[in-house]
């Protein structure tokens, strides 16, 4: 009895999705999205790990090729976040047997592992936005982050929206 409500546990704890911003310009907006450790924002990610989302959405129309964009803004300065080629490559890090090409309304669930790199303390936006061979929004979400030290003792700057 107790050993099948720990596992009904478990699983509603890992499926719930986590409180993500609309971006602006009517992009389209996921169904859903997980971020591990991370219900509501900010969410706080430390330097040199990875920031790992579960983004569940769907495609208007036929994609043989879907891209991550990252950018990233603090102190009212937004750039681009450089990502390595395999972790920008939607297509191979699609969960659950699902492959590219995609039919028009089919969904998919992808795994983004997100690199924190070496940044300095602050609060930052991050916009995510998964485009396909036509450069054109497929899904788009904003998530606010703490970046702390890996230690976790440290002072984290905030920065006001």
């Amino acid at each position: 009895m107790w050993r099948k409500f720990g596992v009904l546990s478990l699983i509603l704890v890992i499926a719930v999705a986590t409180d993500v911003n609309q971006c602006s310009d009517n992009k389209p907006f996921p169904m859903a999205v997980r971020v591990l450790n991370c219900e509501t924002q900010p969410c706080d990610v430390y330097k040199g790990s990875e920031m790992t989302f579960e983004i569940d959405f769907y495609v208007d129309k036929f994609v043989t090729k879907l891209t991550t964009l990252v950018s990233a803004t603090t102190l009212g300065i937004t750039v681009p976040y450089q990502l390595p080629d395999d972790v920008r490559d939607v297509c191979s890090n699609l969960m659950y047997g699902a492959y590219c090409p995609l039919y028009a309304t089919e969904d998919v669930t992808y795994l983004f592992k997100f690199p924190i790199a070496n940044y300095p303390e602050v609060s930052a936006r991050v916009e995510i936005n998964v485009v396909d061979q036509d450069n054109e929004v497929a899904t788009c979400f904003v998530c606010s982050i703490k970046v702390k030290k890996a230690n976790g003792n440290s002072t984290v700057y905030e920065i006001e929206d």
